[in-house]
């Protein structure tokens, strides 16, 4: 699947006023993450069990 076949938003950890934000596309088996800055460039993929794991750790 490409990265514009994805449908992408902005994840609510991002703060960033100035168009620096973290965007996610969900798949059934797959989150998708990448720069909002360079929507064209690399973006890296997780399953959800190590992404929910992720977020568990940030909001402590």
């Amino acid at each position: 699947m490409s990265s514009t076949e994805l449908d992408w938003f902005k994840s609510s950890y991002s703060s960033g006023g100035d168009g620096d934000c973290v965007e996610l596309a969900l798949t059934p088996t797959t989150i998708h993450i990448r720069d909002s800055k360079n929507p064209e460039g690399p973006h890296l993929t997780t399953t959800p069990t190590p992404w929910t794991e992720f977020l568990t750790h940030l909001t402590k």
